[in-house]
């Protein structure tokens, strides 16, 4: 009689229900499902891209190990857990390392925690996010951070309930390429090229503006020195790819410093930048950030513009509306310190 060993007959066995770490090769087109699922309300562009990467990632099989090594979204995915129910995948969470200079500490992202309508309110997310807990502190990891809309009261809750507390709310701003933007009348205010002597200057601005405390410049974007001084082949090779971070500033001519300030990314195309936007805590703010905006949307008319801001601070708030960009997402970002 031939002898079947109980390694064979593993694959056909159906998966045991409960809380597992993440397979690729089986799970990741389950996944797609579900998180396109359960975040088809707010999901965006970037979202959607990532949902057919993970469907064009799927079909590779047994080269997927090796891919995802080398792709940060299935690494990410890899380092996370779902939860089995009636022999489906109901639920998942997923984990991706941050990126943030080794000097502040290895930081993680919590992110797709996701439980199929059908089985939520069982305690299936209360389970993942503590598994994902155990396995960040034995890790070594120094905090977990996570963004989540503002209007998802249950998510906020459960993070709650884990210690995550609240950093800031902020506003991501759109505004296309095809629309106009008011043309100011105010000549005074001159925007220029930030200068090599005055980064210590704008580094200054933006953590007195953003402090870290507060999340910082924004969403995997802490205050921290590398933003404003650039080394020389990085500088290099933004040059060569066609783009890189542009650093804009408008000077205070009598006091030698800088009374606002403004960072653009983008990639070769040109064709989408991304904006943060900053000002000295003055009286003419308005006037500030208004300069400043008329100078982006002049300088990028052809593209898609993104502005990511504090949604508390209504003074810039109130002038990237009039320069007619609009609210597309408002999201809380939270923090876990470990």
């Amino acid at each position: 009689m031939t002898r079947i060993s109980v390694n064979s007959l593993r694959p056909m066995l159906a998966d045991v229900d409960g809380l597992r770490p993440v397979d690729l090769r089986r799970d990741l087109r389950p996944l797609a499902d579900l998180i396109e699922l359960v975040f088809a309300d707010s999901m965006d562009s970037g979202g959607r891209s990532a949902i057919r990467e993970m469907r064009f990632l799927s079909h590779l099989g047994y080269g997927l190990k090796l891919i995802a090594r080398m792709n940060d979204l299935a690494l990410g995915i890899s380092l996370g857990f779902v939860y089995i129910k009636d022999g489906r995948l109901v639920g998942n969470v997923s984990v991706y390392p941050a990126g943030y200079p080794k000097a502040m500490g290895e930081t993680w992202i919590l992110a797709n925690v996701a439980v199929h309508p059908d089985y939520q309110r069982l305690g299936i997310a209360h389970s993942l996010v503590c598994a994902t807990l155990e396995m960040i502190r034995k890790r070594g990891g120094a905090r977990l951070i996570l963004q989540v809309n503002c209007d998802n009261v249950a998510a906020r809750r459960l993070y709650e309930r884990h210690g995550f507390i609240y950093e800031r709310a902020w506003r991501i701003w759109g505004r296309s390429g095809f629309v106009r933007s008011p043309v100011s009348t105010d000549s005074r205010l001159r925007v220029h090229r930030l200068r090599p002597s005055e980064r210590a200057a704008a580094l200054r601005l933006a953590q007195e503006a953003r402090p870290n405390e507060l999340g910082g410049l924004g969403w995997l974007k802490p205050v921290h020195r590398a933003d404003f001084y650039t080394p020389r082949w990085k500088r290099l090779l933004q040059f060569v790819s066609l783009g890189g971070m542009e650093r804009y500033v408008i000077r205070d001519e009598n006091l030698d410093g800088i009374l606002a300030l403004c960072l653009l990314e983008s990639a070769m195309s040109f064709s989408n930048v991304r904006g943060w936007l900053f000002t000295a805590q003055l009286a003419e703010r308005d006037r500030l950030a208004a300069a400043m905006l008329n100078h982006v949307t002049r300088l990028y008319d052809r593209s898609t513009i993104h502005f990511e801001h504090p949604q508390d601070d209504e003074v810039v708030n109130d002038a990237l509306k009039r320069h007619r960009f609009t609210v597309k997402r408002e999201l809380w970002h939270m923090r876990l310190e470990l």
